[in-house]
């Protein structure tokens, strides 16, 4: 009632007053409520900070001629907050004519990262003013900005465009929340199964005591590998540094996930996936980059994670197509992690069941060295593997009739009576290339080789690398003189499946829904590649299915692509001792088949490298694509500056691209007509490749360049 009242007197006392002391009242309330905030302003009179008054800014457009610092003014009320690594919004834009005050003004607000601040700028004109610092958070160290850096110059592309990779989005909501202080170290783990390795204990001492080995590491089959990569992890936070864990795909986090937390314990790790939401994703980044923990496993968005004292960096399964980002610059994380253990001096790890021709290459220099089981290991625990090729399809009446060799229903109704059978079908859509019809030998150009193409209409052959025809070919294996198109798309041999065995359930693993896991009871499971979902207790048995449609793609990698898919299925199938056995319906002669029943990646992956060289083929040598209008495309090569040592292959036509977003990155969008090169460069040669496609691109963009050319440095499928 009291406070009422006086309420009711302060208000009267003032409609008491004089009309120009009311007058003088209302005009000292509206200049405090001028008094300027940190919003998007042009500052306009405002003192700058007196020291270091000029940051430098790199701002969020990632086109090529813009990809520099630009310098601003710094308030002084945004002095506190101004510090290297902060998001600001600065205004870009705006004309040399824009001045008022001795202040540049005008243009579009736009975000961007202070990188520095510096006493004066050498631009000698009036500067623009930081409109704004959006959070104090230094989210940009100087070691996410030089690898940034390093991987823009290497894959031709802007620094802004790898920092938004890099960077997440910012969340205010979890900037807010305080990260929990770090736990200290762990101790140093047992080595567990890693000693079935020649060199996997000493790989583990070396990590404890603090040092940086290189290994390029071929699994043994199982699942035990995701707890050898949690072993390796808290060796290395034993050691008082961190460690970051690539895989490719979120299946793949939960099982390291799970590792992790059975090794180290709750609060001693981060899982950064991008299919996080974007609060929670931010918040564990956040911790990382803060030092709240060392140790991070996530997808191909983990691998700029800002881990503090980095000591290893993992990367499983590199052949993995999730591991090529598809925005640009379109790094690998493969070569983003080789990046971040030469400049932080650190230990690197490689692993898979399976070996790509760049990890072989790896050990080969010497940069890394191989960690592998012995024989006895390896086979104890692979399953059997027995083929059938198209002889035993042409003689076996079960195939003609069901598309399924006899072998095949044997395995499986043997594998039903102890446990679940893996049925792995090759996706639809591979477009089939040519091969000689004796030997199987894939059809090469003789200028260039790369992979022969029949024209469309006619009896022609053309190259799909370098355009060149082919009238006289002939097999260099075996000289004869017919081709065959190899086996294109998937059968539907999982319908026949399920007639002949009626009382077994059959799931699917596919794009429509991947399975995660399946019970250890008998049931048929049916799955694309790389969606085969973990059985438990392993499968008593899988079929890889029409071989001919992986080995048949028009790529450079179907060989080794085809068998990393292979091992991939047959590591989940139970070891031979105990009755585990894969068939694989492909051709036994071939050298990825013979490599699978030998259960020999490594041999496979070292021949390929040495053909390779041989050939002058990535990754002996470095590669980029160029694409586009084949006018836009005839400027631009008439433009850039290549290295004296470059190869021009093509141009060739690239095929249309179907309705709908484009699914491979490179693609033309659709009804317009593309054309593509390829520019080859012996090693050593690569970073002046890069730096010409780059200074060319940008050259075009600042001269108005409206007809798009996409450039991409050592693309995964060349052809």
């Amino acid at each position: 009632m009291s406070d009422r009242s006086g309420r009711n007197a302060t208000v009267s006392s003032q409609n008491d007053r004089p009309e120009a002391e009311q007058l003088a009242f209302i005009r000292e309330t509206v200049r405090r409520a001028k008094v300027p905030k940190a919003k998007p302003r042009t500052w306009r009179g405002a003192p700058l900070a007196k020291e270091l008054p000029v940051a430098r800014v790199l701002v969020d457009k990632g086109v090529l001629h813009l990809d520099r610092y630009f310098d601003y003014a710094v308030p002084e009320e945004l002095d506190a907050d101004a510090q290297p690594g902060v998001r600001v919004r600065v205004r870009f834009g705006a004309g040399k004519h824009s001045v008022r005050d001795g202040r540049r003004e005008g243009g579009g607000l736009i975000d961007g990262f202070v990188v520095a601040r510096v006493a004066a700028s050498e631009y000698q004109g009036p500067l623009a003013a930081l409109a704004q610092v959006v959070s104090p958070e230094r989210v940009l160290g100087e070691e996410l900005l030089g690898l940034a850096r390093a991987v823009a110059d290497r894959y031709a592309g802007s620094l802004a465009d790898v920092l938004q990779l890099a960077v997440p989005p910012r969340n205010a909501r979890a900037e807010k929340k305080p990260s929990p202080e770090p736990l200290p170290p762990p101790p140093a783990p047992d080595a567990g199964s890693w000693r079935r390795y020649e060199r996997g204990a000493g790989f583990l001492e070396a990590l404890a005591s603090g040092g940086a080995p290189r290994a390029v590491w071929t699994a043994l089959p199982g699942p035990e590998w995701a707890d050898e990569v949690a072993r390796a992890v808290a060796a290395t936070l034993a050691s008082g540094r961190g460690a970051l864990v690539v895989v490719p795909d979120g299946r793949v986090v939960a099982r390291v996930d799970a590792a992790l937390g059975a090794v180290l314990g709750e609060g001693r790790h981060a899982v950064l996936t991008a299919d996080a939401g974007p609060e929670k994703r931010y918040r564990e980044w956040l911790g990382v980059r803060r030092g709240s923990v060392r140790a991070v496993v996530g997808t191909r968005a983990a691998m700029f994670a800002p881990v503090r004292d980095l000591g290893l960096v993992v990367i499983w399964d590199d052949g993995d197509s999730s591991h090529a980002e598809p925005h640009a610059p379109q790094p690998h994380a493969r070569d983003v992690l080789l990046l971040r253990a030469a400049h932080d001096k650190c230990a690197f790890l490689l692993g898979s069941w399976s070996c790509t021709v760049e990890a072989a290459q790896l050990v080969e220099s010497g940069w890394a060295a191989p960690l592998i089981a012995g024989r006895d290991q390896v086979r104890g625990a692979a399953p059997l593997v027995r083929t059938v090729g198209d002889g035993d399809l042409a003689r076996d009446e079960a195939a003609r009739a069901a598309r399924l060799p006899s072998l095949a229903w044997q395995v499986v109704r043997e594998g039903l009576k102890s446990g679940p059978v893996l049925v792995q079908v090759p996706r639809r859509g591979y477009v089939p290339r040519l091969a000689c019809e004796r030997c199987r030998e894939p059809a090469r150009c003789r200028h260039c080789a790369g992979p022969l193409e029949a024209s469309e209409g006619t009896s022609s052959l053309k190259c799909g690398w370098c355009g060149q025809e082919e009238s006289a070919w002939h097999c260099q294996e075996c000289g004869g003189f017919r081709l065959r198109a190899q086996v294109v798309g998937a059968r539907r041999t999982a319908e026949e499946l399920g007639r002949a065995f009626p009382a077994v359930p059959v799931r699917t693993s596919g794009r429509e829904q991947v399975l995660d896991t399946v019970p250890g009871a008998p049931a048929l499971v049916v799955s694309t590649p790389g969606a085969e979902p973990v059985a438990e207790g392993g499968y008593a048995a899988a079929l890889l299915l029409d071989g001919w449609a992986m080995l048949g793609r028009p790529d450079l990698r179907a060989g080794e692509d085809a068998l990393r898919r292979w091992i991939a299925a047959a590591s989940l199938v139970r070891p031979q001792g105990m009755g585990g056995t894969v068939v694989v319906v492909a051709e036994p002669t071939l050298r990825p088949v013979q490599a699978l029943v030998r259960w020999d990646p490594v041999g496979h992956a070292v021949r390929e490298l040495s053909e390779r060289a041989e050939l002058g083929f990535p990754p002996v040598s470095r590669m980029a694509a160029v694409s586009g209008a084949p006018e836009a495309l005839a400027g631009f090569l008439a433009a850039v500056e290549l290295p004296g040592d470059a190869e021009v292959l093509g141009p060739v036509p690239v095929p249309d691209a179907p309705p709908g977003p484009s699914r491979r990155p490179g693609a033309p969008p659709p009804g317009e007509r593309w054309e593509r090169v390829l520019v080859r460069v012996p090693p050593g040669s690569g970073a002046a490749l890069a730096s010409a496609l780059k200074h060319a691109q940008a050259a075009r963009m600042a001269r108005g360049g409206t007809e798009p050319v996409r450039v991409r440095v050592d693309p995964p499928d060349i052809g």
